[in-house]
């Protein structure tokens, strides 16, 4: 356990910063998710409109450094295909 008065400050930082960035993570896959669950339902609406909701949610992501920028384009890439292969 930490003993310093600035370790101690250190430790409730990465823990607010953890659990901040475990939210941004867990609802951007949830909303991930939902985009690939309606592709499999063969639902084209509610694909674009889930899609809709993804990015921005994927963009926040890579922003807040919780992904990397790559990864994130990459995300956003392979679920707009996804989803426009549905035609």
């Amino acid at each position: 356990m930490a003993n310093h008065k600035s370790a101690l400050k250190r430790n409730r930082q990465n823990a607010v910063r953890n659990a901040r960035n475990t939210h941004i993570r867990s609802t951007m896959r949830t909303f991930v998710k939902k985009v690939r669950e309606s592709v499999a339902a063969g639902d084209a609406a509610a694909a674009k409109a889930a899609l809709e909701q993804a990015v921005p949610l994927i963009d926040k992501a890579s922003t807040k450094g919780v992904i990397h920028k790559a990864t994130a384009s990459r995300k956003i890439s392979r679920l707009a295909k996804l989803v426009n292969s549905l035609g």
